[in-house]
């Protein structure tokens, strides 16, 4: 029999590359549930799902998870798994619009818990984020931590999803599966995102906005290696709940991540100096053994393979470098 799911956020840079394996790979069917909102071109999303929408397997809702009745409404089929991508992203501009962050990110996971409740959607996937962690200074980061140190409203919308989906788990029944997700990139990533930006800003000329002395650093994690993580936590039936990193166990500098795209795309990068950012932590790092023991999760792509792969799917857009 074949099974559903509904994809939120599945217009996206993870939802989307996600999406297609579920079709094209795995026999699914899948919703997926988008709104296209204004944080980016919407002609980017329905780039990135041109592929799916081909296929029979696959239905485009657009909509708001924040919108109750369009979830009862558009959504009548029934769903074996939500795996729940969507969100307003982004830590920086949390700062700025913390009541949207917390309307979308805190109520929007609500409604689909309830969602879930009410038509008893058996197992529930999470994409939480490593900023949950924030200043805490153990590297590398283990969900065994008991004490999250968010710096961030969005990072703390992330904790708050995690905690309602302990509830639910315990009050209803639901399985759920809580991913936090360290910096991914690769094909379709956010224009936000600090290797698609500073990729385009570079091959474009232009000088990239470049935060601290350059030591700073992150947990690259290249997004097949993240679906394959995600496929796992789909399939997962051991416990009722459970939290789990997803990252790449490697932490890469600012200076080096900026010196490898030098090398693939074969230009030199020009830098404006800035004071770190507020929101920032300096430093990111995945204890991955949980996924490995519990998913078989083992990242296979090291940043210079996927930034190679980035570059060659820019290339095939014939977006205009420097555009953002």
């Amino acid at each position: 029999m074949v099974k559903t799911a509904l994809v939120t956020g599945g217009a996206g840079f993870v939802g989307s590359t996600l999406v297609d394996r579920l079709i094209h790979d795995g026999g699914w069917k899948v919703i997926c549930l988008d709104s296209f909102d204004d944080f980016y071109d919407r002609e980017r999303k329905w780039h990135n799902i041109e592929q799916a929408s081909g296929s029979v397997n696959f239905t485009l809702v657009e909509g708001d998870i924040c919108d109750r009745e369009l979830l009862d409404q558009a959504l009548q089929d029934p769903v074996d798994v939500i795996v729940h991508l969507a969100a307003r992203a982004g830590v920086r501009p949390s700062i700025q619009r913390p009541r949207l962050y917390e309307h979308v990110n805190v109520g929007g996971t609500m409604n689909l818990l309830e969602f879930a409740r009410e038509r008893e959607v058996p197992q529930f996937v999470f994409a939480s984020s490593s900023s949950v962690y924030g200043t805490n200074p153990g590297f590398p980061w283990s969900e065994s931590e008991n004490v999250l140190r968010p710096i961030s409203p969005y990072a703390a919308t992330k904790v708050a999803g995690e905690l309602m989906g302990h509830t639910y788990s315990q009050l209803y029944g639901i399985r759920f599966i809580a991913l936090r997700l360290f910096t991914v990139f690769g094909p379709r990533q956010r224009p936000d995102l600090a290797i698609h930006k500073f990729y385009s800003m570079m091959t474009g000329g232009l000088a990239i906005p470049f935060f601290g002395d350059g030591s700073s650093s992150r947990d690259y994690t290249y997004v097949d290696d993240i679906v394959e993580g995600l496929l796992s936590a789909m399939a997962y039936d051991r416990s009722a709940f459970e939290v789990v990193n997803l990252g790449n166990n490697r932490s890469v500098s600012l200076s080096e991540m900026v010196r490898v795209i030098e090398e693939v795309a074969g230009v030199k990068a020009v830098q404006e100096k800035l004071p770190p950012q507020p929101g920032d932590v300096p430093h990111t790092r995945a204890d991955i053994s949980k996924a490995a023991t519990m998913l078989g999760y083992q990242p296979a792509t090291s940043l210079e393979a996927g930034i190679k792969r980035f570059h060659e799917w820019f290339g095939s857009l014939g977006v205009k470098s420097g555009s953002l």
